[in-house]
This record gives C-alpha cells, sequence and structure tokens, in this order.
C-alpha cells in the first residue's frame, strides 16, 4: 500500500519531533556526566594510565606515564580486575548453568534439563570462540577503575567463529539515563564514524549527501549519536534511534531506526551512592592515597637526586666560574686565597620518615583494592580449613559487588547472548522468567558458600566420629557423599546411580 503524501508528511514531522526530544535527553544526560569527567581522568591517569577511557584527546602511542611514579595501584588494579574475571567469569568457563524452574512438571524436567544442557553447552562453545575473555577483561578494568564499565553485545558477521561479538565501550563515548526501578539500560554513544562505516554498521541508513569527502580528499566522519533506549507507550523491548548530533528538527537527520527485544548495551557498576546514576570505584576511595603515594615518590627521587648529584656553594671570590667547573675524576677547580672554595651543601629530606609514609600507603591502597585479600598469598602449605576461611572472607568482601554484578552484568549478558543464537537458529526460544528456566550462575565466587557449608559439614562429620560407631551409625553417609559432591560440583558420572526408594526398601 502506498501512502499518500498527507501521510509520508505526517510521517517527517513526527521524526523531527523525535529528533529534537532525542538530541534534548542527550544533551541532558551529557550535562549530568560533565562532573564525573575530571573525576574518571584522575582515576584512570593515576591507577589505569594505559586504557584511559574517559580522555577524549588522546594520540594512538602517545605516552601516557609522565605523571606517573609509583604503580601501586595500576598493579592493585590489575590483580583486582583479574581476580574479578577468574572469581565470576573465567575463560575456562563453566559459570552459568539453566535448571528447569519451579513450575515445570517432575514428569517433564529431565528431558527439560537434558535440552539446557546442550543449550548450556551451544552457548559455552560461543563465548569460548569469541572475543569475550579480552572485552570481558578490559570491562572489569574499567569497573575497578572509575566504578562503570559497559560491554556492547552484538551478532558478529558469518565469517567468524562465533556468532558473538563483544567491544568493552570508553565512558568517554557514553551517557546513561536510569530509570525509576534502578535500571542502567538507556545508553546514548557518540560516535564519529565515515558513511562506509555507517553502512556496514546498520545497514540501510539514510540522510548522507552525495559528497562524502573532506577538503584533504579522505572519508568525510560524521558525529552520530547511537541511541538504545527502552520502549514507550507500554511496548515491550528497545527503541534504536541514529541521528546526527548537530542539525535542526529535519527527518534528514534521522539515519536508522531498529527496534529489538533485547538490548545490545549491558551497562553495570561496582557500587552505587542515592541520587547518582554512575557507578564509583575502589579506585575512587583510595585515590587521596595513591595521589599522595605518587607524590611522596615522586619527591624521594628528587631527593634521591640531589643525594647523588649533590647541590654545591661556593664564595663569589671573583676567581671560581660555576660555568667552567666540571664534576669529573681528576678535574681541578681553582679557588683564591682565603675561599673556602667549592663545598656541598646537605640534603634536608630524611629517606627513613619517606620510607613509612610510603609503605603505610601502599598497604592502605592494596588494602582498598583488596589486593592483600584477593591476590595470591604469600603462605605455602595452607590447610584446607585455612583456604576455606580465606573463600570466606573473599566472598564477604565481593558479597555486596556480586550481588550488584549478577543482576546488572550476568543475567543480561545470558540473556543477550541466548536472543542472538535464537535469532540465528541455532536455539530454540529460552524464557528465563524463573518459573519455566532458571540462570544459575556457578562460577568459583558462588560457589564459595557451599564450599564453606561442606567444610562444616566435614568438621561436624570428624566431631561425631570422635564420639564412637554408634554416633557414626546416626549419619546417612551415601545420603551425605551425594550432598558433598553437590555441594563441591562433583560430575554426576563419577557417582554410583541412585536406586529408586522402592527398591532401595526391598534390598
Amino acid at each position: 500500500m502506498v501512502k499518500s503524501q498527507k501521510a509520508v508528511t505526517e510521517d517527517k514531522a513526527t521524526d523531527g519531533a523525535d529528533i529534537t526530544q532525542l538530541r534534548a535527553r542527550f544533551q541532558k544526560a551529557m550535562e549530568r556526566r560533565r562532573n564525573w569527567l575530571s573525576h574518571w581522568q584522575d582515576c584512570y591517569e593515576f591507577a589505569l594510565p594505559q586504557r584511559n577511557a574517559a580522555a577524549s584527546n588522546q594520540t594512538n602511542g602517545g605516552k601516557r606515564l609522565d605523571r606517573v611514579f609509583d604503580a601501586t595501584a595500576s598493579d592493585a588494579v590489575e590483580q583486582l580486575a583479574a581476580s574479578l574475571m577468574a572469581e565470576i567469569t573465567p575463560p575456562g568457563g563453566g559459570w552459568f548453568e539453566l535448571e528447569p524452574g519451579g513450575n515445570v512438571a517432575n514428569a517433564d524436567r529431565q528431558a527439560l534439563t537434558e535440552q539446557l544442557g546442550r543449550a548450556v553447552r551451544i552457548l559455552q562453545g560461543h563465548f569460548d570462540r569469541s572475543n569475550f575473555a579480552v572485552e570481558m577483561h578490559q570491562a572489569f578494568l574499567d569497573l575497578v577503575t572509575a566504578g562503570t564499565a559497559c560491554l556492547r553485545l552484538e551478532k558478529a558477521d558469518l565469517h567468524s567463529p562465533s556468532a558473538l561479538r563483544f567491544t568493552a565501550v570508553p565512558l568517554r563515548d557514553l551517557a546513561f539515563e536510569e530509570r525509576s526501578d534502578g535500571k542502567m539500560d538507556a545508553v546514548f554513544r557518540k560516535l564519529a564514524l565515515t558513511r562506509a562505516e555507517i553502512l556496514a554498521t546498520w545497514p540501510g541508513a539514510k540522510g548522507f549527501a552525495d559528497d562524502d569527502r573532506d577538503d584533504k580528499d579522505a572519508p568525510k566522519r560524521f558525529t552520530v549519536i547511537e541511541a538504545v533506549l527502552p520502549a514507550t507507550e507500554d511496548k515491550t523491548g528497545y527503541e534504536l534511534c541514529v541521528f546526527r548530533e548537530d542539525g535542526d528538527a529535519n527527518s534528514t537527520d534521522l539515519i536508522y531506526r531498529d527496534r529489538f527485544d533485547v538490548s545490545p548495551y549491558i551497562a553495570f557498576r561496582w557500587m552505587k551512592a542515592p541520587g547518582e546514576i554512575y557507578g564509583r570505584s575502589p579506585v575512587m576511595k583510595a585515590l587521596p592515597d595513591i595521589k599522595t603515594a605518587n607524590k611522596v615518590v615522586e619527591l624521594v627521587l628528587k631527593n634521591a637526586s640531589i643525594a647523588v648529584t649533590g647541590i654545591w656553594q661556593a664564595d663569589d671570590d671573583g676567581v671560581l666560574n660555576p660555568a667552567t667547573i666540571r664534576l669529573v675524576p681528576g678535574s681541578i677547580i681553582p679557588k683564591a686565597v682565603g675561599s673556602a672554595g667549592l663545598k656541598p651543601l646537605e640534603a634536608p629530606g630524611r629517606f627513613d620518615v619517606s620510607d613509612l609514609v610510603l609503605s603505610d600507603l601502599r598497604d592502605r591502597i592494596r588494602r582498598c583494592l583488596l589486593a592483600d585479600r584477593l591476590g595470591q598469598t604469600d603462605q605455602p602449605g595452607m590447610t584446607a580449613t585455612e583456604v576455606l576461611e580465606r573463600a570466606s572472607e573473599n566472598a564477604r568482601l565481593l558479597g555486596a559487588t556480586y550481588g550488584r554484578l549478577q543482576a546488572e552484568l550476568l543475567y543480561p549478558l545470558i540473556r543477550r547472548a541466548l536472543y542472538i543464537l535464537t535469532q540465528t537458529g541455532e536455539l530454540p526460544d529460552i524464557p528465563l522468567d524463573g518459573d519455566v528456566v532458571v540462570l544459575r550462575h556457578a562460577a568459583p565466587l558462588a560457589q564459595l558458600p557451599k564450599r564453606v557449608q561442606a567444610g562444616q559439614a566435614l568438621d561436624w562429620l570428624s566431631r561425631i566420629a570422635a564420639l564412637g560407631p554408634d554416633a557414626l551409625a546416626e549419619v546417612d553417609l551415601p545420603v551425605m557423599v551425594r550432598w558433598l559432591a553437590d555441594q563441591f560440583g562433583v560430575p554426576d558420572n563419577l557417582l554410583r546411580p541412585s536406586l529408586p526408594p522402592e527398591i532401595t526398601e526391598a534390598v
């Protein structure tokens, strides 16, 4: 059906109004982000200068360590990011499971369990073949440093070994809006792309002039805004609008529009202060100590330079010329009769005091960034009880952050990945509603409470055994063995098949 001229005119007017509203929302989001830029800049400059995701004027290959004299913070940031990667999303896989929900009938649970197990294996294979480990580590570095990170998950091209493609989006390109329920899923991303890049990213994009070359006969770059916003008017899903940053309410400024069920952007935070949208990081908490330690090391190095080369003083006797003095072995320095000649000036600094201050600062930095708890222990030969106690302490320290990451990172990540594989036809539609299918996080950090419970049960069993055979006979050992196997994540094929209750009673 061909639209009338009046309908086309009304559609263009509607698009123009939408662009005006979107530009206003984008400007407000950028204004709310403005106060964070300098804070992010300091965090990246002193804690993660190699990946300064807040600076907008960086050049490729430029020096980024000119103002950094102490590497304690950067080392602790990398350790914490690596620990989060290993504890929450280990590259080896096995950090998520899909299980039948409570509303599934018992007769259907076995068949559904097998289907979900196959889906997990397919999904894990795509994670392993993709760039997930690389980009996820970059996102964890942003999370630890700036408190907010964003991961983009989109469908890869047909020639890629995996259907998933990940991108850790730097904060300098992003602005967020937060909904009333606390979800930070309204995303604005600023991009500078050529016409070919825009058409490759959004096939069917429109609104370009024929002349797409600049004055130097190079591909002209267009500044566009990609807005992914929750659908309005009681609709589900998300709306994608790509428009020019500058312009009027002209409908030609709308480059591309689309709609999908699951957002490709996954934004997550370390912690959140009341009334704020963006997260706060452990680096922000340790930033005063980081800056102070950096300044102390700088002053110590200056003092050491003075101690090595020295500061010299001499009487102005008309004979000694400082411009001609060379402090090399065998040199002869003239002086007037009665003059004191060239004498060294004693350095005023005390290295012992600065070392004490620096040691205390570094300890506090490592403590704030959990490097002393999550890093490798220096105590060899730890007992099983000590290992469990250390694991319990780690779970306590990361408990609140882990709960937030479950809601803001893990669930949206698996949901988006399943959505992409459903679109490619590799998997059926799997609803993660908690009734039919339940997403279980099975990473090492999620297993820590189970292992602590297992350790307590084993300790109880050893105490029961000390009371004698009669007390030990009260324990159902086969049931306890299977419970311990479940707590420690032992595969079911390592256990003997359990007999039905009626056969067990007959035996």
